[in-house]
């Protein structure tokens, strides 16, 4: 097995830390695995994805960030049919935007947020 070097902050390595006890994992390297194995799975079932869709994007950010939350979504409003802010605690925000149009213009909006690197969370569901 290949041998890959990665840094990672501690915030994010107590994290996995706390999965790896959680869920039993042997150590940090499984932790990673798994999730690595997650993010190709959900790669590959959004890359087969065509034609007109309904779905529900989620991000979650710091408020410091409204900005780019804005410019991406002016540039992709013939797809937003609605978008939901809310304030959670400290300084995050959850947006909910309801989505409808052809997948690959979803699929630009959600790379757009994921490319950002100012997002803590995007997650894109088709309905």
């Amino acid at each position: 097995m290949a041998i890959v070097s990665i840094s990672l902050n501690e915030g994010i390595l107590d994290e996995i830390d706390k999965l790896q006890n959680e869920l039993g994992f042997s150590g940090r390297s499984e932790v990673v695995r798994a999730g690595v194995r997650m993010l190709l799975a959900d790669s590959r079932d959004k890359a087969v994805l065509e034609g007109k869709l309904n779905s529900v994007l989620l991000l979650i950010h710091t408020q410091k960030v409204e900005d780019t939350v804005t410019e991406i979504k002016h540039e992709f409003e013939d797809i937003i049919s609605t978008q939901i802010h809310n304030h959670l605690r400290e300084d995050k925000c959850l947006e909910v935007f309801i989505l409808e149009g052809d997948a690959a213009r979803i699929k630009q909006l959600v790379r757009h947020f994921q490319t950002s690197r100012k997002m803590d969370y995007v997650k894109l569901i088709v309905a």
